[in-house]
């Protein structure tokens, strides 16, 4: 879960960069960045649990998905897959994708030392390798959407492998977000971006290598790729900072998210009868 950072650091840039380049980026950054990642996040995220957001609105309980007792149940860019493991316990049927073998290495991992078991994926989220209607569930807690070039594509995907009637849910940094600098004190609460700017933010190497793309799409790009792949959008819920809750996440502080949201979840699903 990352955000915008000044556009004059070095090595920082926004540019259009296309599906290959985004691709190879995200691979090399979350397989070399994986350790670190669960070490800084791991406990927070916990092993056998599903966090959507750096707010700690947990699934069990805002139950944004239903009952998952019986549902197959596919976490796209899953990360540790500690979401995945959390929905067997509940008596799904998940399977958990990334592109990333360093995170899937510590997905491994985390089925050794807790002994809940998912089968994991190696894959795009472009090229999903499930058959149409394979899934009555598809969600995400901040994986893959934000990491492709052609998000609308993703969605397109997760409609062909969900059942009719099934569940696409997703997390993302809340689009308004990119307004607003990288910084969780107040230089993050000074609007310093276009909202209407959907370059990329782009990390890049001496040799203008991208090493980690973010995309920004605006609420309404996001309304329009669901409604354009098939989707009914069932909600939009944009978690509060809780009380009490003083953790530091990135960009995400208890001082900017009693002001403004940090992160959209978007609830929809695939129509029953087509085109309904």
């Amino acid at each position: 879960m990352a955000g915008v950072t000044d556009d004059e650091a070095e090595g920082v840039t926004r540019r259009t960069v296309g599906d290959a380049e985004t691709r190879r980026a995200s691979r090399r950054w979350w397989d070399r960045d994986a350790d670190d990642y669960q070490d800084e996040h791991g406990a927070f995220l916990g092993d056998v649990d599903f966090v959507w957001c750096p707010e700690r609105l947990r699934e069990a309980d805002a139950r944004l998905l239903g009952d998952p007792a019986g549902q197959r149940v596919l976490e796209l860019g899953c990360g540790a897959a500690s979401a995945a493991r959390w929905l067997a316990t509940q008596q799904a049927r998940p399977v958990a994708l990334d592109l990333s073998a360093g995170m899937l290495r510590h997905a491994a991992r985390a089925a050794e030392t807790t002994g809940v078991r998912v089968p994991l994926v190696q894959a795009d989220a472009l090229a999903l390798p499930f058959a149409d209607g394979a899934f009555d569930i598809v969600c995400t807690a901040f994986g893959a959407v934000p990491f492709v070039a052609d998000s609308a594509a993703v969605m397109r995907e997760v409609y062909r492998v969900l059942r009719p009637g099934g569940l696409w849910a997703f997390s993302v940094t809340h689009p308004m977000r990119w307004i607003f600098l990288d910084d969780p004190g107040e230089g993050g609460l000074k609007a310093v971006h276009s909202y209407f700017d959907r370059r990329p933010y782009v990390e890049q190497d001496a040799d203008g290598v991208p090493t980690y793309v973010e995309q920004h799409r605006t609420l309404g790009d996001r309304i329009r790729e669901l409604v354009g792949a098939g989707f009914r959008l069932r909600d939009l819920v944009e978690p509060e900072w809780p009380e009490g809750h003083e953790q530091l996440w990135g960009q995400w502080s208890p001082l900017r998210g009693r002001i403004f949201p940090g992160t959209a979840i978007f609830i929809s699903d695939k129509p029953l009868v087509e085109g309904e």
